[in-house]
């Protein structure tokens, strides 16, 4: 009965409900954007671990995230290989060079990554496929969702990086995250031959290391980290997922931006709610207060304005991520932000708005109390 009322009241007045649950829509949307934008910023710097084949990691003990991850000798992966459990290991090699489109008279940065091409370090489609290409002689393959600014990307375009010229073999879908204007693949020849003052082949940025089947992933790490210099730091995946989460959640600008983001964004929520439920039961007072003559209680009246509530919010949710879709699609056009709508995400926002809308309700009712049926004579 009250879910009937709660309806009724709702659409007596539809063009002023629909005006009202605009407002909601609203700040679902606003809700939608901040937690989307905030989940992305981590999710962008583990764009590349995601498709590394790796059960424990070795990085500097200087490392500060992908775009800054310092460098080790590499002998630290033949020590590596002498603990139980370890069966190979990977160096990878990193760096950041100028890249010159001569086309348009630009240097912008790029980021390089190179690793032996048997080793297969990043499992991508296109890079496993052209295997045999990637180790040819200054050949680079390029993210094709590198900027514009670093020009055509077309395999055989010429191309000069840091000085060194090199042909475009082919291109790999990935997306750049926070590394640079665009992501170039090498072998770890051409690698040294692109960065030769980085310390040549004998100094690595990362280390991946593959484990037996049914090793444990943390009690051989614990051996790494007993036996290695402390110039080395031992990741698990687990353990690299937390450190990349926290350090672009609260060591960068972006992170803190958004994650305030989504704070006002909740609080926005609430007092647009709050003003529209408290606008919406001011006008129906009448209506509340025959309810009351007809002997319901304020807590009965309570709930039909809970009900209100729920349903508003449940109409704005539903255009709301529509829009929010929409938006995502945008950002990922126009940044390098991984941003994606989630199953996860879609029952946040739901059950949030939920949550706000009976938090509102309760602030509202405070206007219930002077709906006295005397007010009808």
């Amino acid at each position: 009965m009250r879910v009937l009322i709660a309806w009724r009241m709702l659409t007596h007045e539809r063009r002023r409900s629909a005006i009202a649950i605009a407002g909601i829509l609203v700040a679902i949307l606003l809700m939608f954007i901040q937690t989307g934008l905030y989940s992305a910023v981590p999710r962008g710097g583990l764009l590349f671990y995601n498709v590394m084949p790796f059960d424990l990691m070795l990085t500097s003990s200087a490392y500060v995230s992908q775009a800054q991850p310092g460098s080790f000798p590499r002998r630290r992966l033949y020590q590596a290989m002498t603990i139980a459990g370890v069966t190979n290991a990977i160096p990878v090699y990193e760096g950041s060079g100028r890249w010159l489109n001569s086309e348009r008279g630009l240097a912008r940065d790029i980021f390089v990554i190179g690793y032996n091409p048997d080793d297969r370090a990043l499992d991508l489609p296109e890079l496993v496929a052209d295997t045999p290409l990637l180790r040819q002689s200054d050949l680079i393959f390029v993210d094709d969702s590198s900027h514009p600014e670093l020009g055509r990307l077309e395999p055989g375009r010429r191309v000069e990086i840091e000085e060194r010229s090199l042909t475009i073999g082919g291109r790999y879908h990935l997306g750049t995250g926070f590394v640079g204007l665009g992501v170039g693949i090498v072998s770890d020849l051409n690698f040294v031959r692109i960065f030769p003052r980085q310390g040549g082949i004998t100094n690595i940025n990362l280390g991946l290391l593959r484990l037996a089947p049914g090793a444990n992933a943390y009690s051989v790490a614990e051996k790494l980290r007993d036996a290695l210099p402390p110039d080395i730091s031992v990741f698990t995946r687990a353990d690299l997922l937390d450190f990349e989460m926290t350090h672009w959640r609260t060591n960068t600008s972006t992170g803190i931006l958004f994650g305030f983001g989504v704070i006002v964004a909740v609080i926005v929520g609430v007092v647009i709610l709050n003003q529209t439920l408290s606008t919406q039961v001011t006008r129906q007072l009448p209506q509340y207060a025959t309810l009351k003559a007809l002997g319901y209680t304020d807590r009965q009246l309570a709930g039909i304005v809970v009900a209100i509530a729920a349903m508003m919010s449940s109409v704005g949710y539903l255009p709301a991520v529509v829009l929010s879709d929409l938006i995502y699609w945008i950002i990922r056009q126009v940044t390098p932000l991984p941003i994606e709508m989630s199953y996860q995400r879609l029952a946040a926002v739901l059950a949030t708005a939920w949550g706000m809308s009976t938090l509102s309700a309760l602030l509202s009712l405070r206007t219930l109390r002077r709906a006295d049926p005397a007010d009808l004579f």
